[in-house]
């Protein structure tokens, strides 16, 4: 157990330094350009997921992303302006692009690749929630073109913080690229990514919907626990331990975040103390995911009362919304199309960025 938490710490480190990197330079960019405080959160956002995705990528892969990554993180502002003026298509196009980047699994290694790519974006977009932000800090939200050279940042940053610790680091803890394992075809019908294709666009959707009604601007809690809790699947008793899982962790995360702004932290220092919670969070998640969701959601609270939002008062909001979103997930992965567990080996990279 020693030696795991010391390899977890080392990751974490890298991990953390590259999302510091990002930040240092998109709060560059922000000043240089005038650009809006969102434009920080989407590069610690995007080379968070990305960090995790591109550990062992090798060259190929890593060009690929280069390629991909800007294109979708624009691509995923004109989303974002859909879900701000028309809400139900742009719950659609969110919905639709989720479900394909599970859908394309079907084509091999290189097509799950490019699905998590395409995923990695849509994703920030609901940690940068400019719909749900007050209305003072909607005005000069980052454009497509901004978010697209972020996108590059984030993939710039990742690989040269990798790169070091690889080439400096211990031996033992240096990452190899993992072979890349050859189509194995389902006799399931319909297959395995069609039916997780399925159930994301069913718990998604619900989500939007249930979101929308029951939490108004603050639907994006519930839509990423949606997501979250059914990205990976490995089957009905993955998810239902996935949903609990967050749920517990969301509920540590809710009582930190009101000891925070109990104190009264703000400005600079919530900054600081978000970094320093997200750092203990990824030390711990591969222990258990609620270590995670215990992170995030304390952290999200920083945020949000960065943004001027009164965190404190949401918290019971936010702890609903994901319990909503746990449940749709779940049912959507028990009732409709479930996966068989001995199945999952058909499924190519069933592991979620963020999970």
């Amino acid at each position: 157990m020693t030696a795991k938490l010391i390899s977890n710490a080392y990751e974490a480190a890298l991990t953390m330094a590259a999302v510091l990197l990002c930040w240092g330079v998109a709060l560059w960019l922000e000043g240089a350009a005038g650009l809006h405080t969102d434009v920080l959160v989407l590069a610690v956002a995007l080379s968070f997921t990305l960090a995790r995705s591109q550990r062992t990528a090798d060259t190929r892969r890593r060009l690929t992303a280069l390629v991909l990554l800007p294109v979708t993180a624009g691509a995923s502002i004109f989303v974002g302006r859909l879900l701000a003026s028309h809400y139900t298509l742009g719950a659609a196009v969110f919905t639709a692009g989720m479900a394909l980047a599970i859908w394309i699994r079907r084509y091999g290694p290189a097509a799950t690749k490019a699905g998590t790519l395409l995923a990695l974006p849509l994703v920030a977009l609901l940690v940068v929630p400019g719909p749900a932000l007050p209305p003072k800090s909607q005005g000069g939200l980052v454009t497509w073109g901004w978010a697209a050279l972020v996108g590059a940042v984030a993939c710039g940053g990742v690989w040269l913080v990798q790169g070091v610790g690889d080439r400096f680091g211990p031996r033992h803890w240096r990452a190899e690229p993992a072979p890349e394992q050859p189509p194995r075809r389902s006799r399931l019908h319909p297959r395995p990514s069609t039916r997780m294709a399925l159930q994301m666009a069913a718990g998604i959707a619900a989500a939007f919907v249930l979101g929308h009604l029951l939490f108004d601007d603050h639907w994006p809690w519930v839509v990423l626990t949606a997501y979250v809790a059914a990205s990976g699947n490995h089957g009905r008793t993955d998810v239902l331990r996935k949903g609990i899982e967050r749920l517990a962790g969301a509920t540590v995360g809710t009582l930190l975040a009101a000891g925070v702004a109990a104190i009264g932290f703000t400005g600079d220092v919530s900054v600081a103390l978000m970094f320093g919670v997200l750092t203990v969070a990824l030390w711990l998640r591969p222990l258990n995911y609620a270590y995670w969701a215990a992170g995030m959601t304390c952290a999200l609270s920083l945020l949000l009362g960065y943004f001027g939002q009164d965190a404190l008062s949401l918290l019971p909001t936010r702890l609903e919304g994901i319990a909503v979103g746990a449940v749709l997930s779940v049912a959507a992965a028990w009732w409709l199309l479930p996966v068989p567990r001995a199945r999952r080996q058909f499924v190519h990279g069933t592991t979620s960025p963020v999970s």
